[in-house]
């Protein structure tokens, strides 16, 4: 156990600072309770859309079983998801983020999310590079899966974007050169 509260601290701290780094206007964990975690992180987290409706977002990785270490309601960690990488969960007052923890070369480049949308929700890229949850018959954005962003421990950008297949959206991260621990963010919002 002492292992797995080191790995969770270090993610922590390495989201940490990257936060900090990044300024005031990041998005502040708070309990939310609209937003349902899961036990493991394939089980993901559900999380409140704009018209009362709910989606669920997955974590889709080589660990998937991973047994979320909770820390409070609003902050859990999935440690060892994949090769060097652990994964930081925040509620927040609109959402979630689920910043993705890179600490080393071997790490993929790719993570995937799939996401379950109730009936008369559909996905919408938006030019930001994000993906707006739309509902279908009055044509409005009840949610925002955000453009995702990256940065190494120099604080240098790192590029991240996302593809679409299907209901999935595929998270990459060009973290070759880069000072680890890299730190990306996935950040949905109603």
């Amino acid at each position: 156990m002492r292992h797995a509260q080191d790995g969770a601290a270090a993610a922590i701290s390495a989201a940490s600072r990257i936060l900090v780094a990044r300024g005031k206007n990041e998005p502040q964990e708070q309990e939310n309770p609209d937003v349902g975690w899961g036990q493991r992180a394939r089980d993901g987290v559900w999380v409140p859309t704009k018209d009362g409706q709910r989606i669920h977002i997955g974590i889709d990785t080589a660990a998937a079983d991973t047994v979320g270490q909770v820390l409070r309601p609003s902050l859990r960690v999935y440690g060892g998801v994949d090769v060097d990488t652990d994964i930081v969960a925040q509620t927040t007052a609109g959402g979630v983020r689920l910043l993705t923890v890179i600490h080393g070369a071997d790490a993929p480049t790719e993570f995937r999310f799939p996401i379950s949308l109730a009936d008369g929700l559909a996905l919408e890229s938006m030019p930001s590079g994000g993906y707006d949850v739309v509902h279908l018959r009055y044509g409005a954005t009840v949610g925002r899966l955000y453009n995702p962003w990256a940065s190494d421990s120099m604080f240098r950008p790192v590029k991240a974007d996302y593809t679409l297949d299907g209901q999935t959206v595929t998270m990459r991260i060009q973290h070759v050169d880069a000072f680890y621990p890299v730190v990306a963010d996935p950040y949905y919002a109603h």
